[in-house]
């Protein structure tokens, strides 16, 4: 398959009033045509800002460096007005705040159009007859009428999926959604993973879903990358991630996740909160809420380390991870 996206050594920082906080630290992964990598972790560790970073879309106060490169172009420091014809173009991101995404002083179907007349050449009113198209795609009733709607007139859920068809619509390279499903009820949620599984299958789209959410993973992902402290911790197959993950925190996850097949009175959740990036503890920054710590763990930092089967993990725990044993 062909590689449309190889990220190397990619950090983020932050300048503070006083300090830096590292959002980031050094990320390694790339993506293949047609394939889906979902990034998984709780929030405040880093999933977001490593892919507003590709994108250029930092706040000011935010630096990055390594590099993201799309064949021979890295997007890492790339001047705004390159990088503004590839953004929408090659590479599009579905926000996770649909409220404050779209202008509420313009209409729909003028919002959905500017990305065709900007990145395909299409006259403004071909492109609005397929952003109405697109619309009735994502599922919105009454598209043509909708189209006309501003944003202010829409339902939570209906702003997420206009976010979806406007990202869709020059069928990009690379997709990223950040948590696409969470305004959506549960039927809409179907149809989206439905359409995000069209467009990899149909136009070798690489879709990238940053998501805490475990079920939406295992419907549409081909790979998974979990993030814990702003680095990677583990990374493989979901399939091999689910059924024998390697790391303790991905364990926690999975347990801490209702299951159909397993009921039970109490959900197991993680002991403790996720760690505040600008202090970090000594070691492995998930020790203080790990069941399988031991010494060494409390003084090094465990590098993310190969496997078998293509997997990686950050973890210098080697035997095996059971369900009871997590605290």
């Amino acid at each position: 398959m062909t590689k449309v996206l190889s990220v190397e050594d990619l950090s983020v920082t932050f300048a503070l009033h006083e300090s830096e906080v590292r959002a980031v630290n050094d990320l390694n992964f790339s993506l293949e045509a047609g394939e889906t990598l979902a990034v998984v972790g709780e929030s405040g560790s880093g999933k977001s800002q490593a892919f507003l970073s590709i994108m250029g879309l930092l706040a000011k106060n935010g630096r990055t460096s390594g590099r993201a490169m799309m064949g021979e172009t890295n997007l890492v420091g790339m001047e705004k007005s390159r990088l503004d014809r590839i953004r929408g173009k090659d590479i599009a991101m579905i926000f996770q705040d649909p409220m404050t995404s779209l202008n509420p002083s313009l209409r729909v179907k003028t919002q959905l159009a500017e990305v065709l007349v900007k990145h395909r050449g299409f006259d403004k009113g071909k492109a609005e007859k397929a952003a109405i198209e697109m619309l009735e795609l994502v599922g919105i009733p009454e598209p043509a009428k909708r189209a006309n709607a501003y944003p202010h007139e829409m339902s939570g859920g209906m702003r997420q999926r206009v976010m979806i068809a406007m990202a869709l619509l020059c069928q990009p390279k690379i997709l990223i959604a950040d948590e696409p499903t969470t305004a959506l009820d549960v039927t809409v949620q179907a149809q989206m993973l439905d359409l995000f599984k069209s467009l990899t299958d149909d136009f070798g789209t690489a879709l990238v879903i940053i998501t805490h959410d475990l079920g939406v993973v295992a419907g549409v992902a081909d790979r998974m990358m979990v993030m814990y402290g702003g680095r990677a911790i583990e990374k493989g197959r979901v399939d091999d991630l689910f059924y024998d993950p390697r790391h303790p925190y991905t364990l926690g996850l999975l347990h801490s996740t209702p299951h159909i097949a397993h009921r039970a009175a109490r959900l197991d959740p993680i002991q403790g909160m996720p760690p505040s990036l600008e202090h970090l503890p000594k070691g492995c920054s998930f020790n203080p809420r790990c069941a399988f710590c031991f010494d060494r763990c409390l003084e090094e930092r465990p590098p993310l380390m190969p496997t078998e089967n293509g997997r990686e993990k950050a973890c210098f725990y080697e035997g095996p991870l059971k369900y009871g044993k997590v605290a």
